[in-house]
């Protein structure tokens, strides 16, 4: 999972993570242009200047979103989720959605109009979710995401010296009252699902981890008079915290009635705007449940030579009934589960396995790799309850500061029997898979590439479907290529990983659009996808908590086979992998169809 870009948290306020090099300065908003387009038309610059301040506005409507990108002017800030912030917000993206129309994007340059396009899809889905979606009276989470975020991409990454950086965080200690006040205000309980409300309750004191763990060991590098202003605002926070914390479990809990699924129309205008595709939900569901029976198959067939032999083993017949299939593929998968790490090894096995994924990479050069590090962390509480892991990269201004690869603890309150079920879906191979995906090749590799891209526009704006789905392209590639081996059970986990994938698409409207059950999707992860029960369980909280990003991953998956393809019929003897890798990870990470046209030399549409 990747956290999400900027420009969806400053339009949905959703969780976003990340921090970024100083910048005095607004970020200026460049494009590359071709050397055959080196020329600007007047078009082009009144699109510059455009962009520039829709850039510059953007950052100063969601402070801890300028934050994430890199611009530090409004570190000491919170966005405004007041009624009037929110007007305020609104009323600027109809002022640039009026504005950009008058622009004769024709006239652009190629690279000029993919970036227009991409602010017009953003534009409209900030509209859509001030004035139809409206998360902000009815989600909870967004509240306990922005108040972890403001802090954390503060205190993460050494982008300013401590003592600033501190200063920063003790003028949004001071401000995060308001925060919950503007929560409170704003938080409809008629409208509000009660798996969200329980969710913010959860991650209600993630502020303090922060604070305790990342902020008071640093007191001592600030002067006296700054150290007792943080202190003041500490001692504040935690009696505010506490009130807020007994108004979640006391008022909103028992009084949250809403509905956590979202309905058809406002599921099927989201989802357009989430993957900017053509594809409509019935063409996804079609081709998903094709997949399914196909990549069941691929998944026999290895049960069928794995098995071979084993004592006990059931029958493999060359042409199964459903329930030989179903029995083969489990037992093959139990092989592979039987080999996993212990309770507390979970952090340290990633990193081993990040480690053997990073050596195959490089020695098998399959991509140019980041001059940047990653790091392998335990996940920070306010971000926990949603994904077992996530990559949290540097903004696109950022400069050689690391990614952070984030890996979710198994609760304490699990009984043995739920610890076992989440080691064996998290198996030695299962975790190397996990890395495949969040780190190498996968998210961080790719964003890495993506942030060299000079338009800082196009970085704020990354498509969820073209960056979940190199991240599932990334773990095919590897598995195709030999990684572990050519190990058979590796395989098999990587299929399985991707029947996860797409499943995850039905599982997206099956929650939101046609009333699926829990036991229905309980069934269709763990008997149709071979999910193991605590990773179903997770996957069924989360689909409640989000709409359409489920769907990312299977999309942006067939968008990124269809781009090798196309690339091996154009390039015929000339292709080879790097060269295709470095080339799709160029241009930034607009939706996948923009990078092809730009790849092929194809008209923008």
């Amino acid at each position: 999972m990747r956290l999400t870009p900027l420009a969806a948290f400053a339009a949905t306020f959703c969780l976003c993570i990340g921090i970024a090099a100083a910048a005095p300065a607004a970020p200026a908003a460049t494009a590359a242009t071709p050397a055959a387009e080196t020329t600007p038309s007047a078009a082009d610059a009144q699109f510059a200047d455009f962009s520039k301040r829709w850039l510059d506005g953007s950052m100063r409507l969601s402070p801890v979103g300028a934050t994430q990108t890199g611009d530090h002017r409004f570190d000491a800030q919170l966005d405004d989720l007041s009624a009037a912030g929110r007007a305020k917000s609104l009323a600027f993206s109809k002022q640039m959605l009026g504005e950009l129309a008058k622009i004769d994007t024709a006239k652009l340059s190629r690279e000029n109009q993919v970036d227009a396009a991409l602010l017009r899809n953003q534009l409209n889905y900030d509209v859509f979710n001030a004035e139809q979606l409206q998360g902000w009276a009815w989600d909870p989470t967004i509240y306990t995401g922005l108040e972890g975020s403001a802090l954390f991409t503060l205190m993460a990454r050494d982008f300013a010296p401590m003592p600033e950086r501190l200063r920063s965080a003790t003028a949004r200690i001071e401000e995060l009252p308001n925060l919950y006040a503007q929560m409170r205000a704003n938080l409809d309980p008629k409208r509000v699902p009660l798996i969200f409300a329980q969710t913010a309750s959860k991650q209600g004191r993630g502020a303090l981890e922060i604070i305790d763990s990342m902020i008071v060991p640093h007191e001592k590098e600030l002067p006296d008079a700054d150290r007792a202003r943080l202190d003041a605002a500490i001692v504040k926070l935690r009696k505010a915290i506490d009130e807020q914390q007994q108004w979640l479990d006391k008022s909103l809990i028992p009084n949250a009635k809403g509905d956590f699924r979202i309905g058809a129309k406002l599921f099927d205008e989201k989802l357009h705007f989430a993957l900017d595709s053509s594809l409509s939900r019935q063409e996804i569901r079609k081709r998903a449940e094709a997949e399914v029976v196909r990549t069941r198959e691929q998944m026999y067939a290895i049960a069928r030579e794995v098995l071979k032999g084993k004592p006990g083993a059931p029958a493999t017949p060359e042409h199964p009934t459903e329930d030989q299939q179903q029995a083969a593929i489990q037992a093959a998968l139990d092989m592979a589960a039987a080999e996993r790490p212990a309770r507390d090894k979970v952090v340290e096995t990633a990193k081993a396995e990040l480690a053997k994924a990073t050596d195959f990479v490089r020695s098998h050069d399959l991509i140019t790799l980041p001059s940047a590090p990653v790091q392998v962390i335990l996940m920070p509480e306010f971000a926990r309850g949603v994904a077992v892991a996530y990559c949290d990269s540097p903004g696109p201004l950022d400069k050689n500061l690391a990614t952070f690869y984030a890996v979710s603890p198994i609760p304490d309150d699990w009984t043995d029997a739920q610890v076992t079920s989440f080691l064996k879906e998290y198996n030695t191979r299962s975790i190397a898979e996990l890395g495949v995906h969040e780190a190498m090749p996968g998210h961080y590799v790719q964003i890495w590439h993506s942030n060299q891209f000079p338009s800082t526009v196009r970085a704020v704006l990354g498509s969820g479907s073209f960056i979940e789905g190199w991240a599932v392209y990334a773990e095919h590639m590897m598995a195709e290529q030999g990684f572990l081996d050519r190990d058979p059970l590796y395989r098999l986990v990587q299929l399985k990983w991707y029947l996860r994938a797409t499943v995850n698409s039905l599982l997206d409207q099956g929650v939101h659009v046609d009333g699926m059950t829990r036991e229905q999707a309980m069934h269709l992860m763990t008997h149709t996808a071979f999910q193991e029960e605590r990773e179903a369980a997770g996957k069924w909280v989360r689909a409640q908590l989000s709409s359409t990003q489920l769907s990312t991953y299977f999309v942006g998956a067939q968008e990124h086979f269809d781009l090798l393809r196309e690339a091996h019929e154009k390039w015929g003897s000339s292709f080879n992998l790097k060269r295709y890798h470095d080339t799709v990870t160029a241009f930034g990470s607009p939706p996948a169809r923009y990078v092809g046209e730009l790849m092929f030399d194809q008209p923008i549409q």
